[in-house]
């Protein structure tokens, strides 16, 4: 996996598409104001409304895949907001795997995409949870908007709501027809491709050992996953 952190942006998932500029929300002019209490560096208004990069994460190609790049996932230095960064980042993350493997569970007939649903359901809640007790208690200050790293302005900002979205990387996986499980197979093995970039960054440079364990488990977990989806995809749809 190529894990370069030469980026325009941070730990989005960027495909290979041209650059749009993305506004300041309401929202993220709030976190701004906040990073102020825990010492974040704050951003001007034109800086926020940099190109940040047209995720279009909503789409698959015609063979099917994603065509996400994970080339550009960087959360920034080893400093002592890494693991907020991190935070953030996998709960969005996390939570955009949950809204496709609900929408798996209401559309698939196949028992084993409804076990795979079930499993990426529980595993990323309960993460989703812990990791929001951890914010609470290691960033009491850093209030309620998830934050960024901009590594070529080199200093933390909040997401945008659409950096929001894109790091969810859900999409609408269409209907319940006979292709729906091929569907649902290339969205979700690109999208725990991008929580592993993102594990093994934390692996490097995360000194929390709850943060060390929580990404060791991701990556154990996920990449068993992933090696399961692709043998179905091999097996059901010979690709």
């Amino acid at each position: 996996m190529n894990r370069s952190l030469a980026s325009l942006l941070v730990f989005g998932v960027l495909p290979l598409m041209p650059l749009a500029a993305c506004s300041t929300t309401p929202s993220a002019q709030t976190a701004t104001e906040q990073a102020e209490t825990v010492g974040f560096e704050t951003v001007e208004t034109e800086t926020a409304q940099m190109d940040h990069g047209s995720m279009n994460h909503g789409q698959i190609n015609q063979s099917g895949h994603t065509g996400m790049d994970h080339a550009s996932m960087d959360l920034g230095p080893a400093d002592d907001t890494f693991d907020l960064r991190f935070i953030d980042a996998m709960r969005l993350h996390h939570q955009g795997a949950v809204d496709m493997a609900e929408e798996a569970l209401q559309k698939s007939d196949r028992p084993d995409v409804q076990e795979l649903a079930q499993d990426i359901i529980a595993a990323q809640q309960t993460e989703i949870a812990q990791m929001q007790e951890w914010r609470q208690a290691w960033y009491p200050d850093a209030g309620d908007d998830p934050v960024m790293y901009h590594a070529e302005m080199g200093h933390m900002m909040p997401m945008s709501q659409e950096m929001k979205s894109n790091m969810m990387m859900s999409m609408d996986l269409g209907p319940a027809d006979d292709e729906f499980d091929l569907r649902f197979i290339n969205a979700m093995i690109p999208h725990h491709e991008g929580a592993l970039v993102m594990a093994e960054e934390a692996l490097q440079k995360s000194d929390r050992p709850e943060i060390q364990e929580l990404a060791q488990a991701i990556l154990d977990t996920q990449q068993v996953e992933i090696d399961q989806m692709r043998q179905w995809r091999q097996d059901w749809y010979g690709q």
